[in-house]
């Protein structure tokens, strides 16, 4: 047989087989174009934000934002989770996943959620950015002070002034008496805000600095407060005299208390106080505090009763002189 008639032969063989193989396996023959499995596009954290929202008396929502950086091949299963841990105690104290779920185009995308916690103290917030169920990247970002964050009821723009120059809280002396004294007390109010304050009200409490007993307490209109000014809040009150006082001053509206302010009214020359702290205890006379409205007739009855026990003519002295007396009229009398 003629060689090349056999070398064709064969390469027809070859040929019909490859055709059949391809038709009976579909797959067998590679597809020149095809460059395998798409790498996902590398994504990352790029930003974490926090925004205080809306507080409640016992809670806080924090509005936490990721900003996703992503670049290349589109990225599937895309998902972030969000931690809120107690900074003092280690504790987890919320947590949230957002699904942003495939990732295509260039650039930075945006996950937010909202973490509501307790309002009281600082947290961490640990963001977890996963593809599929691999975590690729994570970071962490702390905020504290979160009882400052007010809910609406107790947000005002008025409060106590706080300088050396104009303190919150200040006395004179009306009228000094032996046994009561009356103060003029003065409150001095701020409005930093854009809209006048009205509604407000502000109580006085004096309190024995040693004893905290309450001498007097009594609570006036503060009236309105124009935006941007400051105004002063007048009251009187009696105690007795000879102790030293702390004067606590409450601002309030509609029953909720606004701001507190305290200061100190030494009435004994011989000790005085300071706001923060006492320097000596003084003995003290429970019954100088008493409020004689409060007396009932059986009191009445008790003091009247001490008080002619003590009057002449009952005491032990006088009966014995009396006794001695009589006897000597009836000596004489015998003879």
């Amino acid at each position: 047989m003629d060689r090349n008639a056999l070398l064709v032969g064969g390469a027809v063989g070859v040929v019909v087989v490859a055709a059949v193989t391809a038709v009976l396996v579909p797959g067998v023959l590679a597809d020149p174009t095809d460059e395998g499995p798409i790498r996902p596009g590398p994504v990352d954290v790029a930003d974490v934000s926090i925004a205080a929202g809306p507080a409640t008396g016992e809670t806080v929502t924090l509005g936490i934002e990721t900003r996703i950086d992503h670049r290349g091949n589109p990225t599937q299963n895309v998902s972030v989770l969000v931690r809120a841990i107690d900074a003092e105690s280690g504790l987890l104290a919320t947590t949230q996943r957002v699904d942003v779920g495939n990732i295509s185009r260039d650039g930075e995308t945006t996950a937010a959620t909202n973490l509501t916690v307790p309002r009281e103290g600082g947290y961490d917030i640990e963001v977890a950015l996963y593809r599929e169920a691999e975590r690729v990247d994570q970071a962490k970002r702390s905020v504290s002070g979160v009882s400052a964050i007010k809910p609406p009821y107790l947000q005002s723009t008025t409060s106590f002034t706080d300088t050396e120059a104009l303190p919150p809280v200040s006395y004179s002396i009306e009228d000094a008496g032996e046994d009561r004294t009356t103060l003029d007390l003065t409150a001095t109010l701020t409005n930093t805000g854009d809209e006048p304050a009205e509604d407000l009200s502000v109580t006085f409490v004096l309190r024995q600095a040693e004893s905290n007993i309450v001498a007097s307490r009594t609570t006036v209109d503060a009236g309105t407060i124009s935006a941007g000014r400051t105004d002063s809040v007048d009251a009187t009150a009696t105690v007795p005299s000879g102790y030293n006082y702390y004067i606590d001053a409450v601002l309030m509206r509609d029953g909720v208390v606004i701001d507190t302010a305290r200061g100190a009214a030494n009435l004994n020359p011989t000790r005085t106080i300071s706001v923060n702290q006492t320097t000596e205890d003084v003995e003290l006379r429970v019954e100088d505090f008493e409020d004689d409205d409060d007396r009932t007739p059986e009191d009445y009855e008790s003091e009247r009763t001490r008080t002619e026990s003590s009057a002449p003519g009952f005491g032990v002295v006088v009966a014995l002189v009396a006794l001695l007396a009589t006897a000597l009229v009836a000596r004489r009398w015998r003879q």
